[in-house]
């Protein structure tokens, strides 16, 4: 064929094998502006979805080439869904997005581009860990762009407690969840990569094995959660049905050795709950024997069982979880669900503007205000506590000056989810404020009004999974418990789920597992 040689594809597979993007990716679709979106979260994906593919060439940056519908992940991590179920691919049929995996390395918002670092492998999670943990650097390359909106997300924060990175599993991504499985049941954790083979299996299979001890069963099976908002309670309710539902069949005489404990330095878990609903979950924790410990500090996670116990040399991958006020506790798991963190993007690669963006920024009209902005030096404004993006009610970033004598808006470059931080009305870090924001954003960018319009957030209420076919649910004023909140959460969540497909498979995996159980299995 004409335009094919050798060495053509010869340079053709060794780009492919190098990880570099194709040319024809980056070509710019005519007659539309291009739109980059950094991250496939809740806000980044629902923008790629909602933004008018007649008007705009919406390209994906992400190290993750899915959107996770976070909220089911919990059931995920204990077999009620299976993983895909909470998955939704970015590109996806007739989604007419471009999409590029990589991480966000550098922006120049005076040129209009941004430096990418191609992704080398699949991430487990597309965390900064991840990226960190890569044996090799990605390839560097540069994609320009009109507007840019970044919605890279946050990390689960550690409050740089010690070992809780290396140790702790998380619940952010479908890699998290199948670690959390795996745990459990079998179980593999991160830390067998240092350790003996010896110590590669615990959780109820190694408790049940008659060479096992009393003091090591109990401690391996010892769940401990840290952090009592929704994320980690909801874990603990689906944890307590696995156990009492599905595994007290398998593992009977296993069932008194479990212990699952909620573990918060806050006087009380889910604040965000009024009293009454808070004290409806309390009670009913304490009646199902899972333990709630407020006002406790964690100081250390480390491998292995706390000094002084017996046993010997097999610990069986056991960890000993440190807190001020107990001391040493021996734990099989420890899931870790204490809030968010800036992601390191946010925190380093734009921690300055390395030239004044004059064509697309608004110098605020201030008194002091220079007459020559460019010779000054620019960094983007920040939260003062969280580290995040500051914006305005339109979600434009803010650019404040060395002295912070002056401030300017950047009318191309927008911030939305968790990473932004409105001036006049700072919202929480949630999902549904990240998708009420990115839905606002999109719709405006369509019509071209964003400027005669402010965002507004409708706070639709929150609800919480508590085990045993029972929630609770708060919006406003009006309250609901027990069942009723349970079919309404349900219902919410399946009604949030974005394809068809995960719309008809989810009751399916709900129906299967209530008449045949859980899926158990180990691969």
């Amino acid at each position: 064929m004409r335009g094919i040689t050798t060495s053509n594809v010869v340079r053709t597979i060794r780009s492919l094998h190098s990880g570099s993007i194709p040319r024809q990716l980056l070509a710019r679709d005519s007659g539309k502006e291009r739109v980059v979106i950094l991250g496939s979260g809740w806000a980044g994906f629902t923008i790629s979805r909602h933004l008018d593919k007649n008007k705009f060439q919406a390209v994906v940056v992400s190290p993750r080439s899915y959107f996770v519908f976070t909220p089911l992940l919990a059931s995920t991590a204990v077999g009620t869904l299976e993983f895909r179920n909470t998955l939704e691919p970015v590109r996806g049929r007739n989604a007419g997005v471009e999409y590029i995996q990589g991480w966000a390395d550098d922006v120049s918002f005076d040129r209009k581009t941004l430096t990418i670092e191609a992704v080398t492998s699949q991430p487990g999670s597309g965390s900064q860990a991840d990226k960190a943990s890569s044996s090799r650097r990605g390839e560097l390359f540069d994609i320009s762009y009109d507007k840019l909106i970044v919605a890279v997300g946050c990390y689960s924060q550690t409050f740089g407690t010690k070992g809780v990175r290396e140790n702790a599993l998380f619940l952010k991504d479908v890699g998290d969840a199948r670690k959390i499985r795996s745990r459990i049941l079998e179980c593999e954790y991160p830390i067998i990569r240092i350790l003996p083979p010896l110590l590669n299996f615990l959780g109820f299979e190694t408790a049940s094995l008659p060479t096992t001890s009393e003091y090591l069963r109990k401690n391996l099976l010892n769940f401990a959660i840290v952090g009592g908002g929704p994320t980690g309670v909801e874990f603990a309710a689906e944890l307590f049905d696995l156990c009492h539902e599905d595994l007290s069949r398998l593992y009977p005489n296993l069932i008194p050795y479990v212990n699952i404990s909620i573990y918060d330095v806050a006087p009380k878990i889910l604040p965000m709950f009024d009293a009454k609903l808070a004290t409806y979950a309390l009670n009913l924790f304490k009646r199902d024997g899972i333990k709630i410990k407020t006002e406790h500090h964690i100081q250390e996670l480390r491998p292995g069982l706390p000094e002084g116990q017996k046993g010997g040399p097999d610990t069986a991958g056991c960890l000993t979880l440190t807190t001020q006020e107990e001391g040493d506790i021996g734990v099989g798991m420890c899931v870790w669900s204490t809030g968010l963190m800036m992601n390191p993007f946010v925190q380093k690669a734009l921690d300055s503007v390395h030239v004044y963006p004059k064509s697309s920024a608004i110098t605020n009209i201030l008194d002091n205000a220079p007459d020559h902005p460019s010779s000054l030096k620019w960094s983007l404004k920040r939260h003062s506590k969280s580290g995040g993006l500051m914006v305005d009610d339109r979600f434009r970033v803010q650019l404040v000056e060395s002295d912070a004598a002056t401030e300017a808006t950047v009318v191309d470059v927008f911030a939305v989810g968790d990473v932004s931080v409105m001036e006049n009305s700072p919202l929480p870090a949630t999902a549904q404020v990240a998708n009420q924001e990115a839905r606002w954003l999109a719709e405006h960018l369509n019509t071209g009004d964003i400027n005669s319009h402010r965002f507004s957030f409708r706070n639709l209420g929150v609800m919480t999974y508590l085990g045993g076919m029972r929630a609770i649910m708060q919006t406003g004023e009006r309250e609901i418990k027990g069942r009723t909140a349970w079919l309404i959460w349900r219902g919410a969540y399946l009604t949030k789920t974005v394809s068809w497909r995960n719309k008809l498979l989810i009751p399916i995996y709900w129906a299967i597992n209530w008449v045949f159980g859980r899926d158990i299995s180990r691969f």
